[in-house]
């Protein structure tokens, strides 16, 4: 009998927990929240040579009617470094997140820099890609010969 009590009991507890986490219930939307509208999410760098600047720049604009603060916009590898204003963007202002890709490495680049704020839309995904070429190969020049220089012999 304990057990079957215990049963309920443990099962009424299940059942409150379930009902108190319902998903339908969702934080009510700020109709002031900033807004963050980027000009472009993704950028091609093309084919670039290895070492090169492999610096960009997104611009976004707050069109929200509250500052809108940026979270430490976090990126998908070490080799892509984003820089972000710190202080909060008014209502009509825009601002550049910079990211600059390590352009030493040959191949591929698909890359991309989640940013992070207290907009309507909290989480906004950046990408850029392109082609890392090897630098070209360079080459010493000859050196010129001397005209009338006797040759060494033994």
């Amino acid at each position: 009998m304990k057990k079957v009590v215990f049963s309920f009991v443990l099962l009424m507890f299940t059942a409150f927990i379930v009902n108190a986490q319902d998903a339908t219930q969702t934080a009510p939307v700020n109709p002031n929240a900033p807004e963050i509208v980027f000009e472009k999410t993704v950028h091609d760098y093309g084919t670039i040579v290895q070492g090169a600047d492999g610096t960009c720049e997104f611009k976004f604009t707050n069109t929200g009617k509250e500052p809108l603060i940026l979270s430490k916009p976090q990126s998908s590898c070490g080799c892509t470094v984003p820089t972000w204003p710190q202080e909060p963007i008014l209502p009509g202002k825009s601002e550049v997140i910079k990211v600059t890709y390590n352009t030493n490495n040959v191949g591929g680049i698909n890359k991309s820099v989640t940013v992070t704020s207290n907009a309507k839309t909290a989480r906004v995904v950046l990408q850029i890609k392109g082609t890392v070429t090897p630098k070209p190969a360079t080459t010493m020049p000859e050196k010129p010969s001397e005209q009338g220089a006797a040759p060494i012999t033994k």
